[in-house]
């Protein structure tokens, strides 16, 4: 079984085993209008530790809803929550709590205070699934809390503007946190984490954010696989954070003037392998990181497949595919610590005569031409002529402005599957 199946299966696991735990000496209590308890807030309010509380069928106007014992709150048949813009709906001050099959809409939005739809603080073992928001301006937020899962929620917002919006997921000072399987679009960052270790974040979904569809500040021995990033400002940013592994992803059509697939920034012993890169402006933008493993990804159609900058070192990209991109590789320095070795390039020309399976020519993937787009950017009209191809080839011939050891010496003759 993979790693994220592994997580999964584990915290549903501990779902059942939490709320069956509850179920014993605790007893439960129904919120509907014809019931005893006809708001969220009174049936909070007498409840015991560990009760359940069942919201029946229906829209309930409130807000600043806090719950500040171990309790399961469900939804039947998808109550919808109306905050009515009032500030924060749900506030979890609380271990051991569960919210669970609701549709929360209307958040607060201030310029001063982080209206969230469910906020979670300072507590442990929350459990987060299968609610749905709407119209919102934070969606879950995670602030100096622990070992929670947050799974299977759909998040829609409909933001205009970066300053005036907020975040789908937002995890603060917070660690062991499992974020798995959400849809997230329409907000500033689908998902954010800032000072949160030993996070996972699995098999999510987010698409059409303003700025990233996932964001990472200072945040070290994270997971995140198997998610979609497509059509955001930029794909994914990894920045000031050490030992993140970034495996199996897809980043598609992120398309900008300054966007990409993935920028990192200061980023330290890590793993990215067997990522789709696809229709991204620039792939990947790297500055200030080092010993960094690229392997086993796909470099498709691309404007930049790789853009190198200043103060990277000790790189390694092995076995990657680098398929019809404008530009392979974007490097602003004439030395070179990096290493590029045994990867595909669809723009090789060279021959195998002893049919090895590797050219017998090394392969010079910085171009000169991409040193002058770097340079003066409104040359990039000239990417097809003729004087291209023959400045090109004069640079391959002797390298001046690009990296001499800047060489693949053994590149595949056949695409990696």
């Amino acid at each position: 079984m993979v790693l994220n199946e592994v997580i999964i299966s584990k915290s549903k696991l501990l779902f059942l085993i939490l709320l069956w735990s509850c179920f014993i000496n605790s007893q439960t209590i129904d919120v509907c209008k014809t019931c005893n308890f006809k708001t969220i807030k009174k049936a909070i309010k007498f409840s015991s530790i560990n009760d359940t509380i069942f919201i029946q069928k229906g829209t309930y106007k409130e807000s600043d809803i806090e719950i500040n014992k171990p309790l399961i709150i469900i939804g039947n048949d998808r109550p919808i929550i109306d905050g009515e813009y009032e500030g924060e709906i749900f506030n979890i001050k609380s271990d051991d709590v569960i919210i669970k099959g609701l549709k929360i809409v209307n958040v607060g939005k201030s310029y001063i205070k982080d209206y969230a739809a469910i906020r979670v603080i300072k507590a442990k073992n929350f459990n987060i699934s299968d609610n749905i928001f709407d119209n919102l301006f934070f969606g879950i937020y995670i602030e100096k809390s622990s070992h929670g899962v947050i799974y299977n929620n759909k998040i829609y917002g409909n933001s205009k503007e970066e300053y005036s919006s907020g975040n789908g997921i937002q995890l603060w000072y917070s660690n062991d946190i499992l974020v798995s399987n959400n849809y997230v679009t329409g907000v500033r960052d689908g998902i954010y984490l800032e000072f949160s270790d030993n996070c996972k974040i699995i098999s999510n979904t987010s698409h059409n954010n303003l700025r990233y569809g996932l964001h990472f500040m200072f945040s070290d021995n994270d997971i995140y696989e198997k998610n979609s990033f497509v059509d955001n400002g930029a794909g994914v940013a990894v920045m000031f954070s050490k030992q993140i592994n970034m495996n199996d992803n897809l980043f598609k059509d992120n398309w900008g003037t300054a966007s990409y697939g993935l920028l990192l920034k200061e980023i330290n012993d890590s793993n990215i392998t067997n990522n789709i890169f696809d229709k991204n402006t620039t792939a990947v933008n790297i500055e200030g990181s080092n010993r960094l493993i690229f392997k086993h990804n796909n470099f498709t159609n691309n404007g930049w497949a790789i853009k190198v900058r200043g103060a990277c070192y000790a790189n390694n990209f092995t076995y990657n595919n680098f398929i019809f991109n404008s530009f392979d590789l974007s490097y602003n320095s004439s030395v070179n610590d990096n290493i590029f070795e045994n990867n595909y390039w669809s723009s090789y020309n060279g021959y195998d005569l002893d049919n090895d399976g590797y050219g017998d020519v090394p392969y010079r993937p910085v171009k000169l031409f991409t040193y002058i787009v770097n340079t003066v950017p409104e040359t990039v009209v000239l990417l097809r002529g003729l004087f291209v191809h023959i400045i090109n080839f004069s640079e391959k011939v002797s390298p001046v402005f690009t990296p001499k050891k800047l060489l693949d010496q053994n590149p595949l003759m056949n695409i990696i599957r």
